[in-house]
């Protein structure tokens, strides 16, 4: 598996990313080793679950600064995509309405007026809720990376 992936990496000549560009070179955001990649798991679901834009943006720069693979990392962040986003960040929502005991609306409509107002009332519970499944999902899959690697 190991050779797979690194077959499919990137080669780190090649990759551009901006202001990141000058910290591409550290040979930890490219080895396949037990470290990095389980450090890439915690990187790629933290980032994942978190309600923002660029997503794989805040995934690079943590992989940097936590000297995790850069393209697990940044893989790995596709979990929450087009097709599985909505349901989420549903559930994440329902979990922050539940830990700050608000209510949680039961009418939902696909209207610009309804979201513009459960985007203003809703985005406290929709963020505690990302943040706690983030982190719980991040020490998970480092936990499990770190335990299972072979």
């Amino acid at each position: 598996m190991k050779k797979f992936l690194q077959k499919y990496t990137p080669d780190k000549s090649k990759v551009k990313l901006g202001w990141l560009g000058k910290h591409i070179h550290n040979p930890c955001l490219w080895n396949w080793n037990r470290q990095t990649v389980s450090r890439a798991f915690a990187v790629g679901f933290f980032c994942a679950f978190l309600p923002i834009p660029f997503q794989m943006a805040v995934a690079a720069l943590l992989a940097v600064i936590s000297c995790a693979n850069i393209s697990l990392s940044i893989a790995l962040v596709w979990i929450t995509n087009p097709i599985t986003m909505g349901p989420i960040f549903y559930f994440t929502y329902k979990l922050g309405c539940i830990i700050l005991d608000t209510r949680i609306d039961p009418h939902f409509s696909f209207s610009w007026p309804y979201l513009k107002e459960v985007l203003v009332i809703g985005f406290l519970p929709l963020l505690i809720g990302s943040l706690v499944v983030a982190s719980i999902s991040a020490v998970i899959g480092y936990m499990t990376t770190y335990y299972r690697w072979k």
